[in-house]
């Protein structure tokens, strides 16, 4: 399930998309302004962007620049035509550019090839009794949908790709919010007391001692990538 993010202050545009764009199959959200936009993306997960760049709050540029360090792929979706605006928008990160007025089906054959490009598989980790999906930033567990932020989502991730190991508070903070940890700070602590209330983890991921959680999986449930090589040791 490919979730977008539409932010076009232009409210028959943005629901033309969301019209043509749900009927392919994904799902869509739409923002009107900066800063709505900004709020969303800090409550929800999505897989890409299309942005206008002329926005009320702050503009698109602005907003990009925001979204580059969620690893989201942006298109910009715009009036500005100058050549000046295009490559622009490219040399701050955006995948692609496109300029209004548009054709619907161009517009859909650009998201299916930046989504291609973007989200080359990264596989499905599979660990306790979650799948977690890391293109589509999924999570089942025993094949039930679990609803995750999109801190929570990369919090899990870390925990998952670093089992039985203890993880300082600070590289975690450090990871999600790309920022020096604050000592004082009680957010990471909550984002991990709402992890595990929704996996039901409370008995899972730990707290360690003056370093901060660790994930427990028992050896024999351990995938293999995890498992150290070891040699046979002969008996004496």
């Amino acid at each position: 399930m490919i979730r977008i993010l539409i932010v076009d202050d232009e409210l028959p545009i943005a629901n033309l998309l969301r019209m043509n764009l749900t009927r392919q199959g994904y799902v869509c959200t739409c923002a009107y302004s900066g800063p709505e936009a900004a709020d969303l993306l800090e409550k929800n997960a999505y897989d890409l962007v299309l942005l206008d760049i002329m926005l009320p709050g702050f503009d698109g540029y602005d907003l990009l620049a925001y979204i580059r360090p969620m690893n989201i792929p942006v298109i910009f979706l715009t009036a500005k035509s100058d050549l000046n605006d295009r490559v622009k928008g490219l040399k701050l990160g955006a995948e692609d550019y496109i300029v209004k007025p548009f054709e619907m089906v161009e517009v859909i054959a650009r998201i299916e090839v930046v989504l291609r490009r973007y989200h080359k598989s990264q596989g499905v980790l599979h660990l306790l009794d979650i799948d977690v999906d890391l293109d589509a930033r999924e999570v089942l567990q025993n094949g039930v949908r679990v609803d995750l932020t999109r801190k929570e989502f990369d919090l899990l991730v870390i925990f998952c790709q670093n089992p039985n190991t203890a993880l300082f508070r600070e590289t975690l903070f450090e990871k999600i919010w790309e920022t020096d940890y604050i000592g004082e700070s009680r957010t990471l602590d909550s984002h991990v007391q709402r992890l595990r209330r929704k996996l039901n983890w409370a008995d899972k991921i730990r707290t360690v001692h003056k370093i901060g959680y660790r994930l427990d999986v028992p050896e024999d449930q351990l995938p293999e990538m995890f498992l150290d090589d070891r040699e046979d040791v002969p008996s004496k």
